[in-house]
């Protein structure tokens, strides 16, 4: 007698997609996403320098969940595109309202996917968002992975769509940066004006010497291309010490403020800009 086949159990990812895919769809219609702003401060807090937009989904069951829970599903289910325009508008948007409510001309940066990257009207759907909202296109950045970068397959293709991009006035970011390949080489002929510093290394400077010497030595080689470096993931005193000594430009993590809504980031904003009263003399 040939032996039972047993069907094969599904990974438990497969199972949780498949029970957020209706959810997530309707999400996406229905606005059940919202952005939380994580501000980046230059030289150690010294002055303000604008917010990374993060993308959240509050889910009707499950509260807000991270990007990392959902958008390798809307990737995959061919909603990283539709997605990536909604969270664009929506930055822009807030923008505008906190200039209404007196927080000034604040910078926003949003994170592209793969799916954005190759849509080719992605620069027309920039350009509208920025004029919709009377902005100037100085205000908006765009990351982008060093993965989405670096594709061997179309290297040519990859370069023309960031130019595309740099036409429409927005800056370019490298998001991770040290977590790929790219190499110098490559590096200069990409239109970029920042690079964020993994917060791999970023959160071992303080504990690994060697760390601490590649994370100067990528700042000093980014200053001599005209790149702006950003460290991602300080959490200490002693991480923004030793980048500070390296001359990094701006940071960003939990030691400067966490994500939060954009009414809170606002009020954060319109705070710093307050001119503080002296205290009255005796």
């Amino acid at each position: 007698m040939p032996p039972v086949k047993r069907a094969t159990p599904a990974p438990r990812a497969d199972v949780r997609d498949r029970a957020l895919e209706p959810a997530l769809r309707e999400a996406l219609v229905r606005g059940g996403f919202e952005l939380h702003y994580q501000p980046k401060v230059l030289r150690r807090g010294i002055a303000f320098a604008g917010f990374e937009a993060l993308l959240r989904w509050r889910h009707p069951e499950r509260g807000l969940l991270p990007p990392g829970q959902f958008a390798p599903l809307a990737e995959r289910l061919g909603l990283g595109a539709a997605l990536g325009r909604w969270v664009i508008e929506e930055a822009c948007r807030q923008m505008a309202t906190w200039e209404r409510e007196g927080a000034g001309r604040v910078r926003v940066s949003v994170n592209l996917s793969a799916a954005q990257l190759r849509d080719p009207t992605l620069p027309a759907q920039i350009a509208e968002s920025l004029a919709r909202h009377d902005l100037g296109p100085e205000r908006l950045e765009l990351e982008l992975t060093e993965a989405m970068l670096m594709d061997p397959r179309r290297p040519g293709e990859v370069l023309a769509r960031l130019r595309a991009l740099r036409g429409v006035g927005a800056t370019l970011a490298i998001d991770d940066f040290g977590s790929g390949w790219t190499s110098m080489e490559q590096l200069k002929q990409l239109p970029v004006a920042t690079l964020k510093l993994d917060r791999h290394f970023v959160q071992r400077v303080d504990r690994e010497r060697r760390d601490a010497e590649l994370c100067a030595g990528v700042i000093a080689l980014a200053h001599k291309l005209g790149i702006d470096v950003v460290a991602e993931g300080v959490e200490s005193e002693h991480q923004a010490a030793v980048l500070a000594e390296g001359e990094c430009d701006q940071f960003q993590g939990f030691l400067f403020g966490r994500p939060q809504p954009g009414a809170e980031a606002g009020a954060l904003v319109r705070a710093a800009l307050t001119p503080r009263t002296p205290p009255p003399s005796s």
